[in-house]
């Protein structure tokens, strides 16, 4: 339902010619991706979401408003997150009973 109601909100602002559109698939696009998909640590969760503030921030105070630049920088920000959170003990996200031997622990409550 949020996928559905962003991607509404998404056509809106485009259609009123909000040059910033492009920042609401971005952002709910990565939490359905670090939520749901891989299962991000929500302390990683926010390390990226302060990235991608800087990096809004960046390209606004330069007056660049489109969306590819900051698609480009953030994507090895957004890999660095999953790479790690991939490589954690907890890792109980997509694909983790091949990355992950320790997922019987974590999922057993093992400290």
């Amino acid at each position: 339902m949020i996928l559905l109601l962003s991607l509404g909100l998404t056509f809106w602002l485009r259609a009123q010619d909000f040059p910033l559109w492009w920042i609401v698939p971005m952002v709910v696009g990565h939490f359905f991706l670090f939520c749901h998909v891989f299962r991000v640590w929500w302390r990683l969760e926010l390390s990226w979401a302060v990235a991608f503030v800087m990096l809004v921030g960046i390209h606004l105070a330069a007056g660049y408003i489109g969306w590819l630049s900051p698609l480009i920088m953030q994507t090895p920000v957004t890999l660095f997150v999953v790479w790690l959170q991939m490589r954690s003990p907890w890792y109980h996200g997509i694909l983790a009973r091949r990355v992950n031997p320790r997922l019987n622990e974590h999922l057993d409550g093992a400290p």
